[in-house]
């Protein structure tokens, strides 16, 4: 495994961050040029078909070792990082094993990883860590994926007595962005079924995510001079802060766990003359979902009568809980938690707080749930993984692969 933790420190340092603000695909060329890297890579170590298309999407296929029929499975992760934080001169820090306490990620800046903060830290005690220097997030969301399937494939290839069948891979662009299965193409892909390799903790398995939209707010008010402004002046930033008022104060995410959905808000620009808000909205439930679509669809006619239609309101939706896509082929499920049982990890089924490419692609007919990589704290210079994490994920791809061929 000296090859898994190499080849994921040099992933790390490529600057990969997607841009919700760009109208191209990949949204950053940084994204074009990892991902003809990557396809480089597959190809040196054995792998067939390998394909880059304009867009960014990587493809390849390991062919198949035995003569019968055994589905084709399917392994995927995503190449970009969240643009929430400077993916810009990652440098990782290992820390062997790990024996409790503060790890002191920038002592100059006086930034402390600490279980006092993070209390899962302490299920790490005796691993190995690889964490921030604090000025970066790492980037293991979602390059410790990448990292866990290249090594699992260069595995495969320099042990052929392993018995598989045709196994694909596909790398995708802007999934932190909500874009990344846009251009997937599943036809061409061509797998019975797929894993997404985007989870967090070790054992972490997941076949159902939110419901999720995107609300972009404007209000355009009108300003004049404060000393003149009564029966005149409407103050647009007020009636952003009125309109989050409205909304449920608990149905926020500091204030909800594992099936509670919320309002989130991500972004508040504003002046008196015009202000812009986002709002994420969550659920598992479709009818959750709905109502709290409509509640905001509410809070924005009520503001509009009475202020006077200064209000706009652009709903989108961005995916779907995959669990109704899922349980009539629940069997790809048992068969993962199987093989973490198999390997020695005891399996953690919990939803998905937020959403994978395979949420979008169980809905274009690739069934595809969601498997560990071994790294917590994402999108922020807290974020760590553990390299047995990272082994432990690699091992179960491996187990899947085998037991399929079984």
């Amino acid at each position: 495994m000296e090859n898994l933790v190499k080849r994921f420190i040099k992933y790390v340092k490529v600057e990969t961050s997607s841009d919700e603000s760009s109208i191209v695909v990949p949204s950053t060329p940084n994204q074009l040029a990892f991902a003809k890297e990557l396809a480089q890579e597959l190809s040196s170590i054995g792998l067939s078909d390998v394909s880059v298309d304009d867009k960014g999407y990587v493809m390849a296929t390991l062919p198949a070792n035995i003569e019968k029929t055994v589905p084709v499975v399917g392994f995927i992760a995503h190449m970009d990082t969240s643009p929430d934080m400077s993916g810009l001169n990652v440098k990782p820090k290992i820390i062997e094993n790990y024996k409790g306490g503060d790890i002191v990620l920038n002592e100059e800046e006086s930034i402390i990883l600490s279980p006092k903060d993070f209390p899962e830290l302490i299920d790490h005690i005796g691993m190995d860590l690889i964490t921030t220097d604090g000025t970066t997030l790492l980037g293991a969301d979602n390059k410790a994926g990448i990292a866990e399937i290249v090594t699992a494939m260069e595995y495969l290839v320099k042990h052929p007595s392993i018995k598989h069948g045709t196994i694909r891979i596909g790398f995708t662009p802007d999934e932190e962005i909500g874009r990344g299965a846009d251009h997937f193409d599943v036809e061409k892909f061509k797998a019975d079924f797929a894993y997404t390799i985007d989870g967090g903790p070790i054992g972490e398995l997941q076949y159902e995510n939110f419901n999720a939209c995107r609300a972009h707010i404007t209000i355009q008010g009108r300003n004049v001079h404060p000393g003149s402004a009564k029966n005149k002046m409407i103050n647009s930033i007020t009636i952003a802060t009125e309109l989050n008022s409205m909304l449920p104060v608990h149905q926020v995410p500091e204030a909800t766990e594992m099936y509670e959905g919320f309002f989130h808000i991500v972004h508040f620009e504003g002046s008196v003359e015009k202000t812009k808000t986002v709002y994420i909205i969550r659920d598992h439930s479709k009818e959750k979902f709905q109502e709290k679509k409509q509640l905001i669809t509410e809070a924005v006619a009520f503001l509009n009568k009475k202020y006077g239609h200064i209000i706009t309101l652009d709903l989108k939706d961005s995916y779907y809980n995959m669990r109704e896509k899922i349980e009539p082929v629940i069997h790809i499920v048992d068969m993962a938690k199987k093989a973490m049982e198999d390997i020695g990890i005891r399996p953690i089924i919990e939803p998905i707080r937020g959403g994978t490419d395979g949420a979008r692609l169980s809905y274009m007919g690739l069934p595809c749930p969601n498997i560990f990589t071994g790294g917590l704290n994402y999108h922020g210079k807290y974020e760590y993984v553990s390299i047995q994490g990272m082994e432990k994920a690699t091992y179960t791809i491996l187990r899947i692969i085998e037991m399929l061929a079984e």
